[in-house]
Parts: structure tokens; sequence; C-alpha cells
């Protein structure tokens, strides 16, 4: 199936800037965002860790000479480099042997490397870069007339219109900024929303940390915490909001601030 054509995204640029200034970046950001994507564009040599037909020769290497998976043409994308997390202290030295900007870039989705296994931060050797889903802008559906910009340096003359039908917003919310979504029937776009959170609720709130989660109330937290989004609400009032019709309350001391879950959503 051909693939579609690359939407230009904003962070682009800040991707271009870091890599002109640092050895390795590191993007970072939820799954399905577009990170492998955009690292593609400007990426001269890739290893895919995640690829099954590569896997028996991408363990052989590890195991005699990891150094070797970074030997490619520069920029070296790692996508998916959290399955071996080795590859960081990798790249951390290889950074400082070559003394050279612009040398790798490394993604992953969303559930975190071991870092047990990972001896040094990358400090000064490898920049983070946190990527979202697509702006409005981006996939195409807003002008962009309205700069943020001016509004922060405090511009009073701002003015647009939008024409944009009530139901058409209503619908872009609900869709998200997942890039695989943009210009997809709006049926089959909110199918693909509704099975991004099916595989959060159901696996990816487990592999996180290891943890098996109970479903229901990674769900009912999921919930609780949509309703209070664009406002500032305390964590004792989303458990409140998840304890509704539970026999066991949901303390609010379970609830990281970080969005992620502990033992009280266990089975």
């Amino acid at each position: 199936m051909k693939k579609a054509k690359y939407r230009p995204r904003v962070s682009d640029s800040l991707l271009r800037e870091l890599m002109e200034s640092t050895g390795a970046v590191l993007i970072e950001g939820a799954k399905w965002c577009g990170k492998t994507t955009s690292a593609e564009q400007i990426a001269k040599s890739t290893v895919y860790f995640n690829d099954p037909n590569e896997q028996r020769r991408i363990e052989a290497i590890l195991r005699i000479a990891p150094r070797k998976l970074l030997a490619g043409t520069p920029p070296v994308l790692l996508d998916e480099w959290q399955l071996t997390p080795v590859m960081w202290d990798a790249v951390r030295f290889e950074v400082d042997q070559r003394d050279t900007s612009g040398q790798f870039i490394l993604t992953g989705s969303a559930v975190p490397a071991d870092m047990a296994q990972v001896h040094h931060s990358g400090t000064g050797r490898i920049a983070r870069m946190l990527m979202r889903p697509m702006s409005l802008y981006e996939s195409g559906e807003s002008s962009g007339e309205i700069s943020l910009a001016s509004l922060f340096a405090g511009e009073h003359e701002i003015w647009a219109e939008c024409g944009m039908e009530l139901e058409m917003l209503a619908f872009l919310i609900a869709r998200g900024g997942w890039p695989g979504s943009i210009g997809q029937s709006e049926r089959a776009a909110l199918r693909h929303a509704q099975n991004y959170y099916d595989a959060v609720v159901h696996t990816d709130i487990s592999r996180a940390d290891g943890t098996k989660r109970n479903v229901q109330r990674a769900a009912a937290l999921m919930r609780a915490y949509a309703r209070v989004v664009g406002s500032q609400a305390k964590l004792s009032t989303i458990a409140q909001d998840i304890s509704v019709n539970e026999a066991k309350p949901l303390s609010c001391f379970s609830i990281r601030i970080s969005g992620g879950f502990t033992d009280d959503l266990c089975h």
C-alpha cells in the first residue's frame, strides 16, 4: 500500500535545530503521534528494532558488538530503541567518540525502557524533544490566521472568522490529531480513536510497568480525567468521580499526577 504524502509538522524545524546542536535526539510522545514518520524524513539510515524479520540478526549483533548497529550513514534512526535499552549507552559513547552533531535519532512508544540497564543520563549528548498529535493547522483544517506568538506578544488587533460548522468541530475534537486518521472518513477516523482507547485500557496501561491493571478502573479513570480536561481539578475530585458505583472507594493518592496508575487499579 502506498504511503500517504508526508504532512509537515511544526516540530520538524525544532528537530533539525536540535540535530544541528546535539549528537543525538530522543523524540518522546504518545504512541501513533508520528514520531517515526517525522524522523524518517531526515534519517539517512534506519534500524527498526521491532522488525520481526531482523530480530535474529539484531540479537546476534547485540551479543557481539552493539556499536555495529550504529554504523549506518548518519543521521541513523533507531526506532523502538527501548526494546534494547543497551543502545542508550552505546549511542552516548558513540556520540563522544565522533564528537559531531546530528548523528542519531531515537524514537519509541510510550512504554518506557528498562532504565536499570542504562548507566548514563545522556546529558550533553542526547537531547529530548516532546512531540504531540497533529494540530488542526498541521492537518490542514485550520488556516492558522490566529498567531499564538502574537497573542503572547500582547497584540490586540487579532481577528479571524471560522466558517466551520459546529458538528465538524465536534468531530475534529473526538477524532483527535492522530496522523493515521487524517483524510479518513468520519466513521473510520472515529473508529481509529476508539481503537486507540481500547489499546490503552486493555494493554498499554499494563505494559507501562509490567503490572496487570483492572480494565474497568482504568477506563473509569480515563472518563473522569476527560471530564476535567481544560480545567483545574484536584486529584480528590477525580478520585471521587472514579469511585462512583465502586464498592471500594479509590484514594486520590492512587492517582499519579503524571497520569499513571498504581496498585489500586490492579486485579
